[in-house]
């Protein structure tokens, strides 16, 4: 049993009166209020309130700074690894495309080359890719995607934009095999562009390197003329770059000089080559020499034009005082004789 004392009473009937109590706060805020608004009473100790609370105010923010800022670290944090790895991946795409884009560009530009060298050369032209090279350090032969199916043809002459590149070797259905210039087996008749002297450069099997073994020491060649090919047997087509000279030695006890050329054409550079068709040029007949069977006309030719021969009836004057003599019987031609 609780043991009440004398002054038992509930706490809220204690003090003043809850009414009074009220109305005065009340009163007291208003007039606050009204100082606060009309004459601004309260600013400095609104300040000093202020000071006072910001330590408080920022003891409480700060641990809901802290996780704000992680996590917005960590969400850019993998934002930026993602955006690096997508924009490394367009980077490689880029580069490989522009890669691509530099590659076809050359090719555009080697192409145009082709076309343009060959503009005045060749009737016809295809361009063929080089599919593969012959390892063997000997033979200079290139494989090509063009074959009989394409009308390529055994012998067929192989351009590129700076010369003259081969000719066909064997042909199949799909592709075929070509031989070059340098190779130690092939052999061109060519022409110097300045003086006109032609002879043959035989490959020596360096692709930066043609021999011009038929040279005499006499002959008008000079280092850094111009070979252009002569058109001779109808393979290659004429006046077209096949190497320029850059080596001419010439002795006294030789007959021969020693001359050497460098192909126009990339030989070991090339992945395009084009295979061209051209008209040869018709063989220039020679006219016969005056006094020759084929140049007397038939007439000339015939026994009544025949001068006749000393000592011959014919060429003996009648004497003054023998009679006339009677005319001599025409001679029928042989058959088969002009009339």
């Amino acid at each position: 049993m609780v043991d009440l004392s004398h002054d038992s009473r509930p706490i809220i009937g204690r003090g003043p009166p809850l009414g009074a109590s009220f109305m005065a706060l009340a009163t007291a805020s208003i007039a606050l209020m009204v100082a606060d608004v009309r004459y601004g009473q309260l600013e400095q100790v609104r300040g000093w309130l202020n000071s006072a609370a910001y330590p408080l105010q920022l003891g409480i923010d700060l641990p809901f700074r802290a996780w704000g800022w992680l996590t917005e670290s960590l969400a850019d944090r993998e934002r930026l690894q993602h955006d690096n790895l997508a924009l490394t991946a367009r980077l490689r795409l880029a580069d490989l495309q522009l890669q691509k884009f530099a590659a076809l560009q050359e090719e555009n530009r080697r192409l145009r080359a082709m076309r343009r060298s060959s503009a005045g050369v060749a009737t016809r032209a295809i361009v063929a890719s080089i599919l593969n090279v012959d390892l063997d350090p000997f033979r200079h032969r290139v494989l090509l995607d063009k074959g009989s199916a394409d009308g390529v043809f055994k012998g067929q002459a192989v351009l590129d934009a700076q010369g003259i590149f081969g000719q066909v070797w064997r042909v199949n259905a799909r592709s075929s095999e070509a031989i070059l210039i340098s190779d130690a087996e092939h052999a061109i008749p060519v022409r110097s562009n300045r003086s006109g002297v032609r002879t043959i450069a035989v490959g020596t099997g360096d692709p930066n390197r043609l021999s011009l073994p038929f040279v005499t020491g006499e002959s008008d060649i000079r280092k850094g003329d111009l070979l252009l090919s002569t058109g001779m047997g109808g393979v290659f087509p004429p006046g077209y770059p096949v190497a320029r000279v850059t080596r001419v030695e010439r002795s006294a006890k030789a007959t021969f000089a020693i001359v050497e050329a460098r192909p126009t054409a990339a030989l070991d550079r090339d992945s395009e080559v084009m295979l061209v068709w051209f008209d040869a040029p018709a063989p220039v007949e020679t006219p016969p020499a005056t006094g020759s069977p084929a140049a007397t006309p038939p007439a000339a030719r015939s026994p009544e034009a025949a001068p006749p021969a000393a000592g011959s009836p014919a060429a003996t004057p009648p004497a003054a005082d023998s009679p006339p003599a009677s005319p001599a019987p025409t001679i029928a031609p042989p058959p088969g004789a002009a009339q």
